[in-house]
């Protein structure tokens, strides 16, 4: 299989089902930005952080490439009319969201309460999860407005709104093992 294909070469791509769509379609733009998400991601696991963490992050990759495959999916093409699925696309389940929670929450365990917004930076590492983060952000975002426009799985949301939470609460964590400091935001009196 050879990596180029010059079908795209005017500007189009195929959506999983055959559409084709301009490369900056809502479709893409969501999936664009998910993988950009998951390059983030590999770049905070080849960091010097606990395997732990490590073995969490390879799970959140495994399961954007399926958000992303979820994303790619022409929905139209999607479902036979008989109502079965034509296409074998994994699914983001409950599991998925409670492996989330139940991550935050173990790391939460261990760090003091948070009483104020932190500015992101205080290690490279730390900094990492914060620009993971703000991509998640992104995501949901744009999956939020293809999802206004052509409805799609309710978990690819949730999904992206809870990795951005345990991203959060990774960078916090990681700031903690590392003994980085942690800076507050604590606005200006005017």
């Amino acid at each position: 299989m050879k990596v180029y294909t010059k079908t795209g070469d005017k500007g189009t791509t195929a959506l999983f089902g055959g559409t084709r769509v301009p490369k900056y379609h809502i479709r893409i733009e969501s999936y664009g930005t998910v993988d950009e998400l998951n390059s983030y991601i590999g770049l905070i696991r080849d960091q010097e952080i606990s395997s732990v963490y490590k073995d969490q992050l390879i799970q959140i990759q495994d399961k954007l490439f399926t958000l992303g495959a979820i994303l790619a999916t022409d929905p139209e093409k999607a479902i036979l009319k008989n109502g079965k699925e034509r296409l074998n696309i994994p699914k983001i389940s409950e599991e998925d969201i409670t492996f989330l929670e139940q991550s935050i929450d173990e790391m939460e365990s261990h760090l003091p309460q948070m009483t104020h917004f932190v500015l992101p930076g205080g290690h490279t590492t730390v900094s990492y999860c914060h620009i993971a983060r703000c991509v998640c952000r992104r995501a949901e975002r744009l999956s939020t407005h293809l999802n206004d426009i052509d409805p799609t799985d309710e978990m690819v949301l949730k999904y992206l709104n809870r990795l951005s939470d345990y991203l959060f609460v990774l960078a916090r964590k990681l700031t903690f093992d590392l003994k980085a400091d942690e800076v507050k935001w604590i606005p200006e009196k005017q």
